[in-house]
């Protein structure tokens, strides 16, 4: 069975923290490329690394990773306050 690709909002994330791919990295406990090959979709993390990102930036997993593409962050918070 072929993998599911995984969108996901890391990049911008990291760039509204004001931090580097490497700094992530050090974070997270990868090496600095994995972050790029996250971030470009070219790579699925593990489980365990998604929930090390999502404890990181402090979010549910379900908010930084998902199965279809995602809306922009200003998009979903527009729709919150609207509702």
């Amino acid at each position: 069975m072929k993998a599911r690709r995984l969108y996901n909002r890391i990049a911008a994330l990291r760039v509204e923290r004001g931090i580097s791919r490497k700094e992530l990295a050090e974070q997270i406990g990868v090496n600095f490329q994995t972050v790029g090959y996250l971030e470009r979709q070219e790579y699925n993390p593990s489980l365990d690394l998604a929930f090390r990102i999502s404890e990181y930036f402090g979010f549910p997993v379900e908010f930084i990773f998902s199965i279809t593409v995602m809306k922009p962050m200003s998009e979903e918070l527009y729709q919150q306050n609207s509702e």
